[in-house]
C-alpha cells in the first residue's frame, strides 16, 4: 500500500526528545522558545506564540480581536471543521465566501459582495499548501478595516510574491501529525504586532504576566517542550523537505497530463506551493466518479483522501444556527464533489510514483 501521507521521525528528533526527557523540564521551556523563534524567522515575522493545537490558534487569535455578538467573520466554506468551530468558540458570526477553483482558495470577488457593515475579519483558508491570493484580498481587508486573520493551517512556508503565509495578517498554523512540520499536536500564531503578541502569551498562561500575577481571564493554551523538540529539526530541514513535495508533485503533474476529465493543480504565478496536498479533480467528464475513482484506487493499493466530501457548514451541526450565514458558493459546491488527493509526501520513491500513475491511468481508461 502506498499511503496518503507518512510520519515518520528521524534521529535529529530522538536525539532531542531524549535531551528534554533527560532534563526534566518538559512542560512549556526553553525550547518552545527556540521553536517560536526559528519558526518566526521561516515566517518572516516579529513573533511567533506556539500554542497546543492549531484549532486553538486560531480561537486565542480571535479572542484577541474582541469580537462581539452579531460580529461576522468572513471564511471559505472548502475547509476543515475548525475554521468554523473557531468563529463560533470565539462568540462570532461565520459568513462563508466562495472558493476560486483555480487555487481551492477564497475568491476575492466573492469576499467583496459579502463584506457588510457587520464584517470584523476576514479569513482566508491557504488550502492544500497554495496561499491565498492575498495581494489581492489585503486591499480589500484594509478599505473596510478588516482585521486578517490566516488559516495557513496547511501552508507553513508557502509564498506569494515572495511575502510567506502569516505575514500579511496575524497567521495560525497547525502541526497535527500529517502536517509538512508536525509535533504530533500543536499550533502557532505569527505577527508582527508587540501587543498583540504579549496578549497572546499572557491568554495562552492562564492569564498571567509573571507566576501569579493575572491580569486576564485565560486559559491553558501552553505548548510543550517535548512537542518543540520534534518540530526543531524539521523547520531546520524545511527547505529540502519542500523541494522533496515539489519534484513529487511535478512528477505528477506530468505524468497525468492529458487524462480526460482529470484536472491537475498548478502553482499559481507569484506563489510557491508547499505541497501539503496534491489534490486533482475528477469532473463529470471522467470515465468514473470520483468516489468510484478513489475505491478503486483504494484497492489497487494507492491512498487517496477526500479533503472535503463536503462544504464545513453542510452537517446537522451546523444547520439553523443564527451565527452561521449561508450565501451561495456554486464553485466550492462543485469542487467538495470533484477533490481528491493523492500521495505527494517526501518518503515516495520513483517506483512509488510509477505505480501512482500507472493506477490513475488505467483507473480513468487513459
Amino acid at each position: 500500500m502506498i499511503p496518503i501521507t507518512v510520519v515518520e521521525f528521524g534521529q535529529a528528533e530522538e536525539q532531542l526528545v531524549l535531551e528534554v526527557l533527560r532534563s526534566g523540564r518538559v512542560a512549556q521551556g526553553p525550547l518552545v522558545a527556540q521553536f517560536e523563534q526559528e519558526f518566526a524567522e521561516l515566517t518572516g515575522v516579529a513573533h511567533a506564540v506556539a500554542v497546543n493545537n492549531g484549532t486553538t490558534s486560531l480561537v486565542a487569535a480571535l479572542q484577541c480581536f474582541d469580537l462581539e455578538p452579531g460580529d461576522e467573520v468572513i471564511t471559505s466554506p472548502f475547509t476543515f471543521a475548525a475554521t468554523l468551530n473557531a468563529i463560533l468558540e470565539a462568540g462570532a458570526t461565520a459568513r462563508f465566501a466562495d472558493i476560486s477553483a483555480d487555487d481551492f482558495n477564497i475568491d476575492p470577488e466573492s469576499v467583496a459582495e459579502r463584506v457588510s457593515p457587520k464584517t470584523k475579519v476576514l479569513m482566508p483558508v491557504h488550502l492544500y499548501g497554495q496561499v491565498a491570493d492575498m495581494d489581492r484580498l489585503m486591499p480589500l481587508a484594509e478599505q473596510h478595516s478588516l482585521r486578517v486573520l490566516e488559516d495557513s493551517a496547511q501552508a507553513h512556508g508557502s509564498t506569494q510574491n515572495g511575502r510567506a503565509a502569516g505575514s500579511f495578517g496575524v497567521g495560525s498554523f497547525s502541526f497535527y501529525a500529517t502536517k509538512n512540520i508536525t509535533t504530533g499536536e500543536g499550533g502557532i500564531i505569527t505577527t508582527d504586532d508587540d501587543d498583540l503578541a504579549e496578549r497572546l502569551r499572557i491568554l495562552r498562561n492562564q492569564g498571567m504576566r509573571a507566576r501569579y500575577d493575572y491580569v486576564i481571564r485565560g486559559h491553558n493554551y501552553r505548548m510543550t517542550d517535548l512537542q518543540a523538540a520534534l518540530g526543531i529539526p524539521q523547520i531546520q530541514r524545511y527547505e529540502s523537505t519542500i523541494s522533496r513535495r515539489a519534484e513529487n508533485a511535478a512528477k505528477l503533474s506530468e505524468g497525468l497530463a492529458g487524462i480526460p476529465g482529470l484536472v491537475t493543480p498548478a502553482e499559481l504565478p507569484g506563489r510557491r506551493h508547499v505541497w501539503h496536498q496534491y489534490t486533482v479533480r475528477i469532473t463529470e467528464a471522467a470515465r468514473v466518479g470520483r468516489d468510484e475513482f478513489v475505491e478503486r484506487l483504494t484497492a489497487s493499493g494507492i491512498g487517496a483522501g477526500i479533503y472535503y466530501p463536503r462544504l464545513v457548514f453542510d452537517y446537522d451541526a451546523y444547520r439553523d444556527r443564527a451565527d452561521v450565514v449561508l450565501d451561495p458558493t456554486p464553485v466550492a459546491e462543485q469542487v467538495a464533489r470533484e477533490a481528491v488527493s493523492l500521495p505527494v509526501h517526501t518518503h515516495l520513491t520513483d517506483d512509488d510514483i510509477d505505480e501512482i500513475l500507472s493506477t490513475v491511468r488505467r483507473v480513468l481508461g487513459a
